[in-house]
């Protein structure tokens, strides 16, 4: 992630307009357009940077059990982020959070959005319970698998 948050600097610091790179079966595209609402850099250039990550089937990367257990206590469950982007706990930044610590939830309550190129993913709780604490910050970008709540399953 890191590297691919460099090649975004670089991006935005230069007249380069497109990237792509293949790396072990992932296959990065990094191009830069205006669109509507984009914002203008102090020296007037228009900048918008979009990432896209297409991953083949031949990749090492794990696949992930989102129902493991936060810690030895069986009763406590993480929810992970299932994919990189930006964490929200609002569906605006004017809203209320979707859940507070304290708060009872269902396996389709909506916790948080997880904003990837520029998609809002509603992440829903997956299990039953109260949460007992937010392990993300809001505005915060976030890992793939990173936990981002706990709860006290029923």
């Amino acid at each position: 992630m890191e590297d691919i948050r460099e090649l975004i600097q670089i991006m935005e610091q230069s007249d380069l307009e497109e990237l792509e790179l293949e790396q072990h079966g992932v296959r990065l595209s990094l191009k830069k357009s205006l669109s509507p609402g984009d914002k203008r850099q102090p020296n007037g250039e228009a900048v918008q940077t979009k990432a896209v990550q297409h991953v083949s089937e031949a990749t090492d990367r794990p696949e992930h059990d989102t129902r493991q257990t936060a810690t030895e206590d069986t009763s406590l469950h993480k929810i992970v982020s299932p994919m990189v982007g930006t964490f929200y706990r609002a569906p605006a930044p004017d809203a209320d959070p979707y859940v507070q610590v304290g708060d009872r939830v269902q396996e389709n309550t909506v916790v948080c959005i997880v904003e990837a190129m520029k998609l809002m993913n509603e992440i829903e709780a997956e299990v039953t319970g109260e949460i007992v604490e937010v392990l993300a910050e809001n505005g915060q970008l976030v890992e793939y698998g990173q936990p981002l709540f706990l709860v006290k399953k029923d």
